[in-house]
């Protein structure tokens, strides 16, 4: 599977940049109460984790059921937009556990930390998994092993708390596929993309 250059370029610009931990700052992240950076359990009979990723935390609905987490995400050192200060809370949001078609392989070739697919690119296996309402969920971020990337991981539904351009931090513009204007509610216009996470 190749991912289109001008995506490639996208994806080294900014998704690959939100989970490398040399693009962060010395200040530690405030991690909210009852909220994890990370998480590690059991699916599928395999040891998985997901995250970390700057500013997203997750909590599980339920202790012991990693089935559904709740998940927040904050501006931290103004990462996804310049409009609002550090640390600011830009969504709140639900993450349902969706185990891909197996069908279709993974990506083999290992470059930076996250593989990115977006919107036309995504198969039409993986994209008749989103949870309803399937409008709404439209980010997928995968869990990963000791070996890579899984099968196993996440739909995202993002909703936004404030009004806000997600523009990187001002490091992408209106030619994006990631840049757009966020109004308060379900953001619908948030970059449709699965992303296959190769662990920190």
């Amino acid at each position: 599977m190749n991912l289109p250059i001008k995506y490639g370029l996208i994806a080294s610009i900014c998704l690959l940049a939100a989970c490398s931990s040399g693009q962060q700052s010395q200040e530690p992240a405030k991690i909210p109460r009852g909220y994890y950076a990370t998480l590690r359990f059991v699916a599928d009979g395999r040891q998985v984790h997901i995250g970390p990723f700057v500013g997203y935390y997750f909590k599980p609905a339920d202790p012991i059921d990693f089935s559904r987490m709740d998940f927040i995400c904050r501006n931290e050192r103004q990462f996804y937009t310049k409009d609002l200060p550090d640390g600011a809370k830009l969504y709140e949001g639900e993450a349902i556990q969706t185990t891909l078609p197996r069908d279709i392989p993974l990506p083999s070739a290992k470059g930076d930390r996250m593989y990115p697919i977006f919107d036309r690119d995504i198969p039409a296996a993986w994209w008749a998994t989103r949870p309803p309402p399937q409008e709404e969920f439209i980010h997928f971020h995968s869990c990963y092993d000791a070996a890579g990337p899984v099968h196993i991981g996440y739909w995202l539904r993002h909703r936004a708390v404030t009004t806000f351009n997600y523009d990187m931090g001002g490091r992408v513009g209106p030619e994006s596929i990631l840049y757009h204007h966020v109004n308060i509610g379900t953001d619908r216009k948030f970059a449709r993309i699965i992303e296959f996470d190769w662990g920190p």
